[in-house]
């Protein structure tokens, strides 16, 4: 290498868990980036079985692709001890995520976990304690915040204020699943598995309302809301919630005033293309895609400056570009590549604090509602 070229940021993954999450990750890092500034290799997959295991690989190693690949083992155990991998991907349902993030830790592991980092505050603490004890890269995987859409949206709505003075937000993430044709031991219907859709997708709805709402203040600097909320609760899950965030304001005449985010999340119906809007004082932001969590971009729709007047300008649209047949994964990936290549222990998109606060916020609405899972019994 000589003076004027710069080592590319490389990390070689263990993937935990061989469900949805973790097939659309691993294809994700597997696809082809030409102008890639990081690479990805993954050197592990654990399973219950080898069998399991074996056809994860089957289903994202094409025949076409150049990726070596991964060693396939029967316990998670094998995965962290592994000298191939440097960072593992915990893919499993919540209710493993404090055991599987303790022991990658433990091993000398950095993690990326996917959300909710666990199942409550108390062991997300537990978590990030360790991690900072032990001096490895610790993430949650709130994939979505590595979306170019909200780096547009930043310029948008705090650099060029577009939409002038935010007032409100909705966001909405409807998923209808087949819950009558499920066992009542499936992720999404045992309670002490985390089932339910606050922390499956409404966490999704309150990262939007959070960072948009909270001026983009993350963490310990982040406003406190006032919180109302509504679930409705069945067989110790909430099939559905209404979650209302109101935060302390001032308008550009430096008038106190409030800015409120309606979230809602549902198993019980699909949302529309058009799952979020921002409300201003010259115009509204409409955010569409396939999900909240897979956004595809926004458009922008500016109103007259007074009753009866024209539009001053014709609606402006920003589309999401990604490679062909990746959801954006890698995005979080090479994000957390670039972190452990110098050095560092968290990110700053989703820093460690800004998980705990989620979660006690995310607490806070279960408590409210009556919601307990066995782990917040312990």
């Amino acid at each position: 290498m000589t003076g004027t070229e710069v080592a590319v940021p490389m990390l070689r993954w263990g993937i935990l868990g061989t469900g949805w999450i973790s097939t659309m990750f691993t294809k994700d890092l597997l696809a082809d980036r030409p102008d890639a500034d990081c690479r990805h290799a993954i050197s592990a997959v654990g399973s219950s079985s080898i069998s399991k295991g074996k056809t994860f690989v089957a289903n994202c190693w094409k025949e076409t692709t150049t990726h070596t690949r991964p060693r396939v083992y029967d316990s998670y155990q094998a995965v962290y001890t592994d000298t191939n991998v440097d960072i593992v991907y915990v893919g499993t349902p919540h209710s493993e995520h404090k055991k599987n993030c303790l022991d990658a830790i433990a091993a000398g592991k950095h993690v990326l976990c996917e959300k909710p980092l666990t199942i409550n505050a108390k062991e997300g603490q537990e978590v990030v304690d360790a991690a900072r004890e032990k001096g490895v890269f610790l993430m949650e995987a709130v994939w979505t915040r590595f979306s170019p859409l909200f780096s547009a949206l930043k310029e948008e709505l705090f650099v060029k204020k577009t939409i002038g003075d935010v007032h409100r937000m909705f966001v909405d993430f409807g998923n209808k699943m087949p819950l009558d044709t499920l066992p009542s031991t499936h992720r999404l219907k045992d309670p002490a598995l985390g089932a339910g859709a606050l922390l499956d997708i409404g966490i999704y709805a309150l990262t939007y309302a959070s960072v948009i709402l909270g001026d983009w203040k993350l963490g310990l600097q982040h406003p406190t809301p006032v919180v109302t909320s509504s679930l409705d609760i069945h067989d110790g899950m909430d099939l559905s919630n209404v979650i209302v965030l109101d935060y302390p304001s001032k308008d550009t005449t430096g008038h106190e005033s409030t800015k409120t985010a309606i979230c809602t999340s549902s198993f019980k119906c699909k949302s529309p293309d058009d799952f979020a809007r921002i409300d201003g004082s010259c115009g509204s932001i409409l955010i569409f895609g396939l999900a909240a969590s897979v956004p595809g971009g926004f458009r922008i729709l500016l109103y007259p400056a007074s009753p009866g007047e024209e539009k001053s300008e014709t609606e402006r649209i920003f589309t999401v570009e990604k490679p062909k047949d990746t959801l954006g994964f890698f995005w979080e990936a090479d994000a957390v590549a670039r972190d452990i290549a110098a050095g560092r222990t968290e990110n700053a998109v989703v820093p460690l604090d800004e998980s705990i606060r989620m979660m006690q916020l995310m607490d806070k609405i279960r408590k409210d509602a009556g919601l307990v899972y066995p782990q917040d019994t312990v």
